[in-house]
């Protein structure tokens, strides 16, 4: 069964069809793609196979993708989880977007700490990373203060839009708190 996770102010739940508007409306947002790494999704069709891919994902414990949704209100805004989850080595990427109209919310602040968490006790993982577009100063910031460490720079390790960028690379080990 799909863990559905909650915050003071958010509910993490599985994706579903009916998301695929909203996550098409965010992934292929200009502001949003910007740090992303990723081309921008062209089409609801193209949206439900990702949905039915995090699903596949999900049920082979290879990875887990939440739809973030306010309390009380339908409808997600971003997106967040583990990808490259390795059970034998105990590690998992973690990633997460939201629309542009929540940044500054502190929904991102609030929700990548729950993640954690649960990835910490709940999924057996010992080592969070984070790959980041050195130019994302936000989540670039978000990360140091929930107490990733920094472990250097892979250049030009990234393309958006056919331009190399030089990334990030953090990691939270389970022995921190946050």
């Amino acid at each position: 069964m799909f863990p559905t996770l909650k915050t003071e102010r958010l509910i993490l739940r599985e994706l579903v069809e009916d998301d695929a508007q909203a996550i098409l409306d965010c992934f292929s947002n200009v502001d949003v793609l910007r740090f992303y790494g990723q081309n921008s999704l062209t089409s609801l069709d193209q949206v439900k196979q990702i949905i039915s891919n995090f699903s596949n994902n999900y049920e082979k414990k290879a990875g887990i993708k939440w739809g973030i949704e306010r309390e009380g209100v339908d409808g997600i805004i971003g997106t967040i989880g583990f990808q490259e989850w390795s059970h034998e080595h105990k590690r998992a990427d973690i990633s997460y977007a939201l629309s542009p109209e929540h940044w500054g919310s502190g929904y991102a602040t609030e929700v990548v700490k729950k993640v954690i968490t649960y990835g910490f006790e709940n999924l057996g993982i010992k080592r969070i990373g984070a790959v980041v577009f050195v130019e994302n100063t936000s989540s670039n910031k978000l990360l140091e203060k929930l107490g990733f460490e920094k472990e250097g720079v892979l250049r030009n390790y990234m393309y958006q839009d056919g331009v190399p960028h030089n990334t990030n690379i953090y990691s939270l080990l389970d022995d921190k708190s946050i």
